[in-house]
């Protein structure tokens, strides 16, 4: 993979990589194939913030750091402040709950269409399709194939996350089925996630549909439009699964808990929003109401529990009392 350039002519900025390295970028250690390594050098502290795949030895629960002696001022007092993996752990202790009455809510809304029909519905059967589509690509096509499409939407979507947010992508990028990478001089949690909770191909489906309505009827081309989402969203959430099991230092980045959390809300989000536009008893206001039951619901139950928790310590306390 390549690295950032070590001479730099001036008002040249530095740069770092985002990418994905395959089974010959991975060298002997074979337990790095197909892992992500996400790289950058610091403008403000000149701080080398390297990922390590989790097949390399002495992994780090985060971005491990190579400090220059011009930056070693700067480093120390960016060590004094608080760390951000702590922040967001907290965060994704506030968003655990929400995942929760998420869950429950999608999982009622969808009983609730299915009792309704939504599995003879054209659009669910379609949808399902695809699915099922993905799945006989997945077992008769190699996986250094499939590889090949996956790599290119992740580093596209990265150097789209990169220009959402002000970054610079670099002119060098390198797709190909062994791994890929783009040079950038920019990179924060959201650019290390989104390959995982932004389905770009879904998402380019879509905006092309929706480009040849303006032109014309695509009513009638309604079915492929299901079929496609239903292929690109297997293809996307499998590929997630799949990378995420395998430890992603992208994970690292934001903290895996944090990190986790997020992939999880974002996706489980965008899979509510399909339910609602194929299952016609149910609207994006009955599901709010619902989701609103549910957190009243958790909340009553984590009263109850912390009372019996509360209660359970008392008795202990009066035990040794006694005693």
């Amino acid at each position: 993979m390549a690295r950032p350039s070590q001479k730099k002519d001036k008002g040249q900025t530095d740069q770092g990589v985002l990418g994905i390295k395959g089974p010959s970028a991975a060298g002997k250690n074979s337990r790095s194939k197909n892992r992500i390594r996400v790289e950058t050098l610091s403008p403000q502290t000149g701080e080398l913030f390297t990922g390590k795949s989790s097949g390399d030895e002495g992994v780090p629960s985060e971005f491990s750091r190579q400090t220059s002696p011009e930056s070693s001022a700067a480093a120390t007092v960016a060590h004094a402040t608080v760390p951000k993996s702590l922040v967001k752990f907290i965060i994704a202790l506030f968003l655990a709950p929400v995942a929760w009455v998420m869950t429950r809510t999608f999982s009622h809304s969808f009983a609730t269409s299915v009792k309704h029909g939504l599995l003879a519905s054209q659009s669910f059967g379609c949808f399902a399709g695809g699915i099922i589509l993905f799945g006989v690509f997945y077992l008769i096509i190699p996986r250094n194939m499939l590889m090949l499409p996956y790599v290119f939407g992740h580093e596209v979507t990265h150097a789209l996350w990169v220009k959402l947010f002000g970054g610079t992508v670099a002119d060098h990028f390198h797709v190909s089925m062994e791994g890929g990478h783009v040079l950038t001089d920019r990179v924060n949690t959201w650019i290390a996630l989104a390959p995982y909770f932004f389905p770009i191909y879904s998402l380019l489906v879509i905006t092309l549909y929706g480009a040849a309505s303006i032109a014309t009827d695509m009513s009638p081309y309604r079915w492929v439009l299901f079929l496609l989402i239903g292929l690109t969203m297997a293809f996307h959430l499998v590929f997630t699964f799949l990378l995420i099991i395998k430890g992603q230092p992208d994970l690292h980045y934001g903290g895996t808990f944090f990190s986790l959390m997020v992939i999880y809300l974002i996706n489980l989000s965008i899979i509510t929003c399909l339910l609602l536009v194929t299952g016609k008893e149910i609207s994006l206001h009955s599901f709010a109401e619902d989701f609103v039951k549910n957190t009243f619901d958790f909340i009553e139950f984590s009263r109850a529990v912390i009372i019996w928790i509360s209660e359970w310590i008392g008795n202990i306390r009066a035990g040794f009392g006694h005693s």
